[in-house]
């Protein structure tokens, strides 16, 4: 039994770096092996609306944005992502795949920018711009920024927004998922890629997903 009245959600958390893009395109891969029906997509950027804000929030050209107006652009994108993308696809009984969804807003903006306890609880707010949709499972891969952040060469707004930001936003996501391990997979970005692929698999089985490794791609 999942959450959504049809379709199944997954999101993939974690800092800038971590492997999200790679995991996500090897799920595909398996559920298109196992004939399910799916759709990828992204926060923020998705929609026309997201487009949009992605390359304020994200564009290093970008004029200086207040962490409470970079909060609300960031809220934004996410209820039109859900209401353009997400809660359709989910309808029509799709496995709906995101690379980021509220975590993300509730770790960067509200620990990154320690906007929470300032009167402002980002959870509530991310709840609210989002008609409260949860995902059925968040997949949370974590990795030390020193390392991950810091590899990265051409760094948009946020990867650069020094190491600080990232150790808190780390600590942010770990806090979350503690708080509801039900609903989260922490794995080690560090682990070879196809066990992080592997435990992926194991984990959203119990949905019923019956997925299995795509040959020459998963367990290489």
């Amino acid at each position: 039994m999942t959450s959504q009245a049809d379709g199944l959600f997954i999101v993939f958390e974690g800092g800038d770096a971590v492997g999200k893009s790679t995991q996500m395109a090897w799920l595909a891969a398996a559920l298109e092996q196992a004939g399910r029906p799916h759709v990828e997509t992204f926060e923020p950027g998705a929609t026309w609306v997201g487009e949009r804000i992605r390359d304020l929030v994200l564009n290093p050209a970008s004029g200086p944005i207040c962490a409470r107006a970079e909060a609300l652009l960031y809220l934004a994108d996410k209820a039109q992502h859900v209401a353009e993308v997400i809660k359709p696809n989910l309808a029509d009984g799709l496995v709906v795949v995101s690379d980021r969804y509220t975590d993300s807003a509730i770790a960067y903006q509200g620990a990154g920018r320690q906007l929470t306890g300032d009167g402002v609880e980002m959870v509530e707010l991310a709840t609210w711009a989002t008609g409260g949709l949860r995902p059925d499972l968040t997949i949370l891969l974590d990795a030390d920024p020193t390392e991950a952040v810091e590899a990265i060469e051409a760094k948009d707004r946020l990867e650069g927004a020094g190491l600080d930001l990232h150790l808190r936003v780390r600590q942010e996501y770990l806090d979350l998922a503690a708080s509801d391990p039900d609903h989260y997979l922490i794995l080690s970005a560090d682990l070879p890629r196809h066990e992080i692929a592997a435990a992926i698999r194991d984990r959203l089985n119990n949905f019923g997903l019956e997925l299995s490794a795509p040959p020459g791609m998963m367990d290489e």
